[in-house]
């Protein structure tokens, strides 16, 4: 495995975390695979921070390859582990392309290959990192959680966020209500979500979610996690009310 592979997840969960949360780990799906169980210990051990099972009890949810059945509020924040941040790679392998490509908002690509998958098979194969559309502009790579967890991410009330460790990328997706959610699809194949064979037809391709940061430089997407902590933790003292992504 490459050096500092799969540490997005924690970097971010230390970065966010305080004294007063409770944490949550999903690896493989479940709490108690090893990784879950050690990364849990470690929190708890290193912050003093009381760990859970339950995701109702929660305040910070690391998670790698699943979102909880239990739909989430606005007091929680889900972190993912993500390995490869840029949805395009598969398909330009050059960064300073993709990069251009997510500036100019040129997507032809991704289309092509999503209906490559309709004519060879009669529907898309992508079974997880489905590649989602935020506020109808911006292609995102939701991490390798399987597809049928992608409509949890629709306007969610959790802040979700997302760490790439061995490629220093974090992006996120700002909790509810502040941000507006336009209607677009990647495609205008129907929605399947991989439970059934039946696609569902009211649900499109692209899961709808909150504005992403970019930065106008590198046309990264990006999160400003030190404002996040700040805030966090001016919130615990002030017992306000902090609006996230300044």
């Amino acid at each position: 495995m490459p050096y500092g592979w799969g540490t997005g997840g924690i970097q971010l969960t230390a970065s966010v975390i305080g004294e007063s949360d409770v944490l949550k780990v999903i690896d493989q799906g479940a709490d108690d695979t090893t990784n879950a169980v050690s990364i849990r210990n470690f929190f708890k051990r290193v912050t003093g921070v009381n760990t859970t099972e339950r995701t109702d009890d929660a305040t910070v949810i690391q998670t790698r390859h699943r979102i909880p059945e239990t739909p989430l509020t606005e007091d929680q924040i889900i972190i993912f582990q993500v390995p490869i941040p840029e949805p395009l790679r598969f398909i330009e392998p050059r960064e300073t392309e993709t990069r251009t490509m997510h500036a100019l908002e040129e997507y032809g690509v991704m289309q092509v290959k999503l209906y490559e998958d309709i004519a060879r098979f009669g529907h898309i194969a992508t079974t997880y990192a489905y590649p989602v559309k935020v506020n109808g502009r911006y292609v995102m790579d939701p991490s390798p959680i399987p597809k049928f967890d992608n409509p949890k991410m629709d306007m969610m009330p959790a802040l979700q966020l997302f760490g790439a460790g061995r490629e220093k990328r974090i992006y996120a997706v700002p909790r509810l209500p502040a941000w507006k959610v336009s209607i677009s699809t990647i495609t205008r194949s129907p929605f399947s979500s991989g439970m059934s064979h039946a696609p569902s037809a009211d649900r499109p391709t692209a899961i709808l979610m909150k504005w992403c940061w970019m930065t106008p430089e590198t046309a990264c997407l990006s999160a400003p996690i030190p404002i996040i902590a700040a805030n966090r933790a001016r919130q615990k003292t002030n017992e306000s009310t902090v609006t996230f992504g300044q």
